[in-house]
């Protein structure tokens, strides 16, 4: 039975026949809580009521969306997190088994594409050129925007711009406005190493007394400090891209994919995504040691280079190692991703999380041994997503 919830672990108390009582914790996240579900076999001899659903912030929280408890062949009890996500619709798996197929640590690609255009507030926008001698050519131009609820790009433009010139002479054409992600700190991802996004469709005029006028208004002057002084003006009125195609890049050599609108339009950006850079550049700034132990003894990777940390979302964080190869001079990297136990909720977690995994694999490297069957890091969810086949 259930006795004890906290915010930051739930114990579990099972009365085994004959009387005896052993008491099991598992951690959780702030506030995040937790459901056991399987009932064991009957040879290990414990009992433990199914919780059918929970409560969390005012909302149903269906069975399969709990993280739930479950007996191995040997009669103890395991974890296995199966967790719908806090912010939008993926449903992430970690488990406890090792060999366990499908773990679904990651974001999903229309998640990854509505993260990128969440967190850029400006970008390219690309027309189709009115301009004498160049009709019909590219144009492309600095803009500003922000989302509306749907993750439609709206942008507050001014009559005299170019680009608005080249949409109204062309009212039916399409546009593309391309953003991407740029790091604020030295180090930071740059260049084609970071995830960008385009958006192409068609554009309309946002009318004065549209439902949601108010909320762009608002978004639009707290992303952007000067739109108070024109927004009011005859001359700029509020333009909406309306997306016939997205298309996201993650990255150099990675991930590039067409995205169903509709998908981008259901999804929500990754609660982590406006403090991910800040993250990961103090992960590579002052745990580089921590990170040494993380790749020998949880990855295996050994006579290690260079490690860094490139991402991190809530479901987890990629790691590059670069190490030695078998010929001399030859130098290999390969891209990993360590995954959270259970989707995080705020940047504190994430910091829970991540020295979690660092305290793994320094216990692991110091040959601590707790007593039972799990060495420390076994426990990790942790899959190859990149190799280097040079």
């Amino acid at each position: 039975r259930l006795v004890d919830l906290l915010q930051e672990e739930v114990s579990v108390r099972a009365t085994k026949q004959g009387g005896s009582v052993k008491t099991m914790r598992f951690d959780t996240r702030a506030g995040f809580l937790l459901s056991l579900l399987a009932s064991p076999p009957a040879a290990s001899g414990f009992t433990v009521p199914p919780v059918p659903s929970l409560t969390y912030a005012g909302k149903n929280v269906a069975p399969n969306a709990c993280a739930r408890g479950y007996f191995g062949k040997d009669g103890r009890m395991r974890l296995s997190a199966v967790v719908t996500a806090v912010n939008g619709d993926q449903t992430a798996m970690a488990t406890s088994e090792q060999g366990s197929p499908d773990l679904n640590i990651r974001l999903n690609v229309n998640e990854k594409a509505r993260t990128v255009t969440s967190i850029c507030t400006s970008g390219t926008l690309c027309t189709t050129s009115s301009a004498e001698g160049i009709e019909g050519s590219p144009f492309g131009s600095f803009v500003d925007y922000v989302l509306d609820d749907n993750g439609n790009p709206v942008l507050l433009m001014n009559e005299m711009s170019m680009h608005t010139m080249n949409i109204l002479d062309k009212p039916e054409g399409m546009v593309t406005l391309f953003a991407q992600l740029g790091g604020k700190n030295p180090g930071d991802k740059q260049g084609q190493d970071v995830s960008r996004c385009s958006v192409t469709g068609t554009v309309e005029r946002v009318d004065d007394n549209a439902e949601d006028m108010d909320t762009i208004r608002m978004r639009y002057s707290i992303a952007h400090a000067y739109a108070d002084q024109v927004m009011d003006s005859p001359k700029f009125a509020f333009y909406r891209i309306k997306p016939a195609k997205i298309y996201f890049v993650g990255g150099f050599g990675v991930l590039a994919k067409w995205v169903p609108v509709d998908e981008y339009e259901s999804s929500t950006p990754d609660i982590l995504a406006r403090d991910a850079a800040e993250i990961v550049s103090r992960l590579n700034r002052d745990h580089g040691e921590d990170l040494f132990l993380t790749a020998e003894h949880l990855l295996d990777c050994q006579e290690v280079e260079k490690i860094r940390v490139t991402a991190v979302d809530r479901l987890g964080m990629d790691i590059r190692v670069t190490k030695r190869g078998p010929r001399r001079n030859k130098l290999i990297t390969d891209e990993f991703r360590v995954g959270f136990r259970i989707p995080v909720i705020s940047v504190e977690d994430a910091k829970s999380e991540v020295l979690k995994i660092f305290q793994e694999a320094w216990e692991k490297g110091n040959g601590y041994d707790w007593g039972d069957d799990d060495e420390p890091g076994s426990t990790v969810p942790i899959i190859k997503i990149a190799e280097d086949s040079l």
